[in-house]
């Protein structure tokens, strides 16, 4: 598995993570065979929040490391929270509160990253800066950052902080691509050119904010998967012609398209199948050509100026 630094973090982690956000109705020996299959493939990074499975996630892979006998420094762990029902919440005292709960679900002292779960709109910036450096002081979080934030609101927040924001997850999938399409569809008069993520995926280039890609197999919000999916009959076709040539799935092939990007993401897997994992890893060993690339992009209805 190839790895890459979290932000400036100086934090070295594996290219994909596992998001847990499905795990907490699994049966403890496929939970058991999922966690083993991401540590024994390199996975070292687990992607959790506070409000999946109303908590339960946390719980039951906090229970799956112990039956593995899974050192905790083996593990790179973030969670996430903010988010509480019909409201967000960057408050100093929920995000303290939710850290605690957090750690007590994992079964945890630390959480290597904790980030802020979509963006409040009541915010303090300096309210946060002191959740953060308390949890900074107590041990309690090592790194921070946000999740589906635009340029100018992790600027709000990043003026307040002491500390730099190492990570931003963003919706990214081959039929989810508006934070690149607005570039690519600049100065045209085109719906995709339309931007309305403020420029995201350059700014966190230039900032040095890992993308951390969330739902890369889904279209829409949630509405199902396009891999294999009939609905994309030219996506399929493509797909399944070029993962023949590379030597890989097209569940592997979805996610060597977003590894290609130079931004180097780091994608958050939400599948609970070990064999999806495997076929994901084998597939992040090739390297898309350009036209390829652009190939898979046209495929999935985008159009170049």
């Amino acid at each position: 598995m190839n790895t890459l630094m979290v932000g400036t973090s100086g934090v070295i982690a594996s290219e994909v993570s596992l998001g847990c956000m499905r795990i907490g109705g699994m049966a403890n020996a496929d939970l058991d065979k999922l966690v083993s299959t991401c540590i024994d493939l390199g996975i070292n990074f687990f992607d959790h929040a506070d409000i999946y499975g109303g908590g339960k996630c946390e719980e039951v892979f906090a229970a799956s490391v112990k039956r593995l006998g899974i050192p905790r420094e083996q593990m790179l762990i973030q969670s996430k929270c903010g988010i509480r029902k019909g409201f967000f919440d960057f408050s100093k005292e929920h995000i303290l509160t939710s850290v605690d709960a957090i750690l007590s679900r994992l079964d945890t002292d630390y959480l290597d990253f904790l980030l802020l779960h979509r963006p409040d709109t009541l915010v303090e910036p300096e309210e946060v800066a002191s959740a953060f450096d308390t949890l900074v002081t107590s041990g309690k979080v090592r790194h921070f950052g946000v999740s589906n934030q635009t340029p100018n609101q992790i600027e709000l927040l990043q003026s307040a902080l002491p500390m730099h924001l190492h990570a931003n997850q963003l919706q990214m999938s081959i039929m989810h691509t508006g934070i690149i399409d607005s570039g690519i569809a600049a100065n045209m008069k085109w719906e995709a050119s339309v931007d309305r993520d403020g420029g995201i995926l350059d700014y966190c280039r230039l900032k040095k904010i890992t993308i951390q890609p969330w739902s890369p197999f889904q279209f829409g919000f949630f509405e199902g998967v396009f891999v294999d999916n009939p609905k994309f009959p030219e996506l399929t076709k493509v797909m399944t012609a070029l993962a023949a040539e590379y030597g890989v799935t097209t569940t592997g092939l979805a996610i060597a398209w977003l590894q290609r990007h130079p931004a180097k993401m780091q994608t958050v897997l939400g599948t609970t199948n070990a064999d999806r994992v495997r076929q994901v890893a084998e597939a992040c060993k090739i390297n898309l050509s350009r036209p390829h690339w652009y190939e898979i992009y046209r495929a999935a209805g985008n159009v170049l100026p």
